[in-house]
């Protein structure tokens, strides 16, 4: 018999609040003060054996009961064109996630991964091709801003939770991933520096809404109908246009919060004139006087989807239509084109080598 399976787990420190951490080491005989120096020593990235104004027994005794592992960087790749820069990590069981470094005139951004793998299915996305294996911690969320800061010597400011997985089909992790990513004594990334991304959970979105967060809501739409949209993506099976976008009006309603539309644009599927009618007609349907935004995505080429990403003229052509029928639309800008900065294809790679 295993004489070790009826030892605890250790305890996942990152993934506390500063009043939780100091809650668990006053329960180890400690003073509360050593919970504000241990927090601020986790978001720098260091190691038990670095906090070196820890006492020797309490290290010692982090290391038996507790754990904080961050990331380990697997492979980094800095495109030459625009300075992008884009981390494959291993975390602690061997799952590889990706993160990708944007640099911006308004401050840095990364976009981080929220599951290892994705089961939502996306006809056009990379990382759904080997599915879902687990959810990620709040520490491995936090985990991926730590080490790429640390990585690029400089603060991030803007968080997108838009790389390998669906947030929402992790929600009691990530919300709880936002209110540490916020604190003061920690990364202190405001609310209104993040944007996340969904597929379409549409009672997901409705919870959301009754958390009152200043994030920034984006909708994966890719679609102007429910046959469309659930050719592409199956999860509008079970939550088609009129479900989604009536918790969308209610997110609205229940926020004031902007939403933005995130729409991939595929040649010969669904980047026709006539849809960008069609997806205008849509959102003044549901959304009325609402400000929204419309974010044109041509698609990131996949090779084993074999779809073709539309072209220059076909996207601006759709982005008038848009326009013209008072929907506010831009081209979002390619960034990291020369080393593929669209998530799910370095994670795929290691999989399958």
């Amino acid at each position: 018999m295993d004489q070790l399976s009826d030892r605890p787990e250790p305890l996942d420190l990152l993934s506390l609040s500063l009043e939780e951490l100091r809650a668990y080491l006053v329960g180890l005989g400690q003073p509360s003060y050593r919970a504000d120096q241990l927090y601020g020593w986790m978001y720098k990235g260091r190691a038990f054996d670095e906090m070196t104004n820890l006492p020797a027994p309490l290290i010692a005794l982090l290391k038996e009961k507790a754990l904080c592992t961050l990331p380990a960087v697997t492979k980094k790749l800095v495109s030459q064109i625009d300075g992008t820069v884009k981390f494959l990590f291993t975390l602690y069981d061997g799952q590889p996630i990706e993160s990708v470094v944007m640099f911006y005139e308004h401050g840095i951004s990364i976009c981080i991964s929220t599951q290892a793998g994705c089961r939502m299915g996306c006809k056009f996305c990379a990382s759904t091709l080997n599915g879902k294996d687990r959810d990620l911690l709040p520490s491995e969320m936090l985990g991926q801003i730590i080490v790429a800061q640390r990585e690029i010597g400089q603060r991030i400011s803007n968080v997108v939770l838009m790389g390998i997985g669906e947030p929402l089909d992790n929600y009691d992790n990530v919300l709880k991933f936002l209110h540490l990513l916020g604190d003061e004594k920690g990364l202190c990334i405001g609310q209104r520096h993040v944007s996340l991304s969904t597929c379409g959970l549409a009672d997901r979105i409705r919870q959301l809404s009754k958390e009152k967060l200043q994030i920034t809501l984006s909708i994966s739409l890719h679609a102007y109908s429910d046959e469309k949209r659930s050719e592409l993506m199956p999860v509008n099976r079970k939550w088609n246009l009129n479900e989604l976008l009536g918790a969308c009006a209610e997110y609205f309603a229940a926020t004031g919060r902007r939403i933005s539309f995130e729409y991939t644009l595929i040649e010969g599927v669904n980047d026709q004139p006539d849809g960008a009618k069609r997806l205008a007609l849509l959102l003044k349907r549901y959304m009325g006087d609402m400000p929204v935004h419309v974010n044109l995505i041509p698609v990131n080429p996949v090779k084993e989807r074999g779809f073709v990403k539309s072209g220059v003229n076909a996207v601006e052509a759709f982005r008038k239509v848009l326009s013209d029928h008072g929907i506010n639309a831009t081209v979002r800008r390619k960034l990291g084109s020369d080393i593929n900065a669209s998530c799910g294809q370095l994670r795929h790679e290691s999989k399958n080598c």
